[in-house]
């Protein structure tokens, strides 16, 4: 008898500290390896499921259930290597859930997330108390994991459960510290995004990991977005015609993206406009001379307050990072570009969440101004960038 019969619909959850927990299988069956991390979103699984960004993790929802509104075809956050949306797929590693909703309401759905897991290929564990398991990410830091069903599951010859077996293929695996991934999520040719009218500005955008919200956004605001990839060169950019650059987010360790730095670096030698998020805000940091560091258990979730020091106003955000930028609140600076601040920070707990040159020429933040699930406060961001631009082309609406 293989462990698959013996099994039935068991699958658990194996932490590297040796933590296990047991539950049902939802989605494929088989094994998936990746770091442990909890999104707080009650909504938007569908978005956080395909945002390139949480490549090589196992998210797990804190929200009790999930499913009920099923599957669509018109929110994914990812697209194919060419930009088409026919392209898009789910890039978490795994997805942990408590109770995986039976029935799907939704009028805009066209199958279920269970479904969807299964076609994608991507193993998932329920019936488990998801915040057992959340307290002891919170208390233990995020960390490297493994979901196991089926013929993947390990048996010791006493029938039991070979934990010891399933806790040595996670330690196995790579860390996230020091993971280079921008590479691995990036569009391969470039594509480009243009507005309903003739275009005022044009934007190059550096796809380390870009969500489709993005290029949309611009396009709302009469912006022609050249989606380049993560290896695109300063050429690349000229090539383009590009007003301004916007570096997107994306996965990995931000410590390992020199190339991109460098990029930042000539593009502000060059003088054009720059907008970053989230990893974007880690490049730019990077470059101005900020180092980083991987945070115990990161910001993910819809409902994340942030603070911008300059306006004192306060923005609850859509945020999936594990990284930081090192800084304080409204601490300045110099670079080789000139004076520097830390604009924003998390109300929550003082996490650098934005930067910006002082002569306004560059700025990043550290959450999701095009939300996608999320909040939108902070899509005036947008407008803040299209000031640029009109400011360096003289165009205005």
């Amino acid at each position: 008898m293989n462990g698959s019969d013996r099994s039935n619909d068991l699958a658990v959850l194996v932490l590297e500290d040796g933590r296990v927990f047991r539950g049902t299988s939802f989605g494929a069956v088989g094994q998936t390896l990746g770091e442990a991390v909890f999104s707080t979103g009650m909504t938007g699984y569908q978005e956080t499921l395909t945002d390139p960004s949480y490549h090589r993790q196992i998210v797990v929802s804190t929200a009790p259930q999930i499913g009920n509104t099923g599957w669509n075809d018109e929110d994914d956050e990812s697209v194919g290597p060419d930009g088409a949306r026919a392209g898009a797929r789910i890039w978490v590693a795994g997805y942990v859930v408590r109770d995986p909703s039976r029935r799907t309401s939704n009028w805009r759905a066209t199958g279920s997330l269970q479904d969807a897991l299964v076609r994608q290929d991507v193993v998932g564990l329920a019936g488990i108390d998801t915040r057992a398991l959340v307290r002891h990410l919170r208390t233990r830091g995020s960390m490297r994991a493994g979901i196991f069903s089926g013929s993947a599951l390990a048996f010791a010859a006493d029938g039991s459960l070979d934990t010891d077996e399933l806790v040595s293929r996670v330690r196995n695996q790579p860390s996230m510290l020091g993971a280079d991934l921008a590479g691995e999520v990036t569009t391969t040719s470039g594509y480009t995004i243009d507005p309903d009218g003739d275009p005022l500005y044009t934007v190059a955008a550096i796809d380390l990991g870009i969500k489709t919200n993005t290029p949309r956004m611009f396009a709302q605001r009469g912006v022609r977005v050249h989606v380049l990839p993560s290896n695109a060169t300063l050429d690349d950019i000229r090539a383009a015609g590009a007003d301004g650059v916007f570096l997107s987010n994306g996965p990995g360790d931000p410590a390992t993206a020199d190339g991109a730095v460098q990029l930042t670096r000539d593009v502000l030698g060059e003088g054009l406009p720059l907008f970053g998020i989230c990893f974007g805000n880690q490049i730019l940091g990077r470059a101005l001379g900020r180092g980083t560091y991987k945070m115990k258990f990161g910001h993910r979730g819809i409902n994340i307050p942030v603070v911008e020091h300059e306006t004192g106003r306060i923005a609850i955000t859509a945020q999936n990072h594990g990284f930081a930028l090192e800084g304080e609140a409204g601490e300045e600076f110099d670079t080789p570009f000139g004076r520097a601040v830390v604009s924003h920070t998390c109300a929550n707990d003082g996490t650098v969440e934005g930067v910006r040159l002082l002569d306004g020429s560059a700025f990043s933040v550290q959450y999701h101004p095009e939300a996608a699930a999320g909040p939108h406060d902070a899509a005036y961001l947008f407008d803040r960038f299209t000031r640029l631009l009109s400011a360096r082309t003289g165009v205005t609406k």
